[in-house]
């Protein structure tokens, strides 16, 4: 009977180990945002994600990622039927249906972009822009000066485009006078589609906004919130969060010049 029980224990030890260690698999949004975060081919790349598939590595959690419409991923966040999105600004309406990270993920340089030579008269304030025709993209946060702008009617032109390659190529063709994007992000598409050399970036930037992930909060993750903000942060002071950073570059875009 002894035996039988020391057995019976043992099989229930390793049928119980087994399932700690088996990878739980995490499942996550995103827009299409080169350089952070973008398909390629059938397979999501970017920074951002190679960032987060180590972190959560750590944890023993796969990623599931889907790369969507950024206010469909906003929604599915809302109501829960994924656990997180990234790589997400934080605002008070947001905080109402994220549990965000404490560690910033990708800070993020929003700056304006215009043609060479177009003269466009900015003075690093939204109200010098009201009569500029300036591409955004649906549901996106520029940080929160450009986003009080685009609420109250300072920036009056807006066009709006679903992505930020169709905003680049838009401005490239002279269909709006700027866009309003991240700096690496607006790099990336510019090199794309062979426009680096004809636009400029005005100065000063409008704003430094860090960046995210964010846990939905109807799936109660802030363990697994407070558990990855340890896990970046060690990654961050260990030097591996340079590292991964600097072999994207490298392998990606071998030949940009940031």
């Amino acid at each position: 009977m002894k035996l039988l029980t020391s057995v019976l224990l043992l099989g229930l030890w390793l049928a119980v180990g087994t399932v700690g260690t088996r990878a739980d698999t995490l499942k996550l949004v995103t827009l299409s945002y080169p350089p952070y975060e973008y398909m390629e081919g059938d397979k999501v790349e970017g920074i951002v994600v190679r960032l987060l598939r180590e972190a959560f590595g750590r944890l023993g959690h796969d990623l599931e990622i889907e790369v969507l419409p950024w206010k469909r991923a906003l929604l599915m966040a809302r109501q829960g039927s994924v656990d997180g999105i990234f790589t997400v600004y934080k605002t008070e309406e947001r905080l109402k249906f994220l549990d965000y990270s404490e560690t910033v993920v990708m800070p993020q340089v929003v700056s304006i972009w215009a043609l060479r030579g177009s003269n466009i008269p900015y003075d690093g304030t939204m109200e010098s822009l009201s009569d500029v025709s300036i591409g955004v993209v649906h549901g996106v946060s520029y940080g929160d000066k450009a986003d009080k702008a685009i609420e109250d009617g300072t920036l009056g032109k807006l066009d709006y485009a679903p992505n930020s390659s169709h905003n680049i190529k838009k401005l490239l063709a002279g269909r709006t006078d700027a866009v309003i994007m991240n700096r690496y992000g607006a790099i990336y598409h510019l090199r794309l589609q062979d426009g680096f050399d004809k636009v400029e970036e005005l100065r000063p930037e409008v704003s430094a906004v860090p960046s995210y992930v964010g846990f939905s909060k109807k799936r109660h993750l802030s363990g697994l919130r407070d558990q990855f903000d340890e896990v970046m942060q060690a990654m961050i002071e260990s030097g591996d969060y340079k590292k991964i950073v600097d072999n994207y570059y490298l392998e990606a875009l071998p030949e940009q010049d940031f």
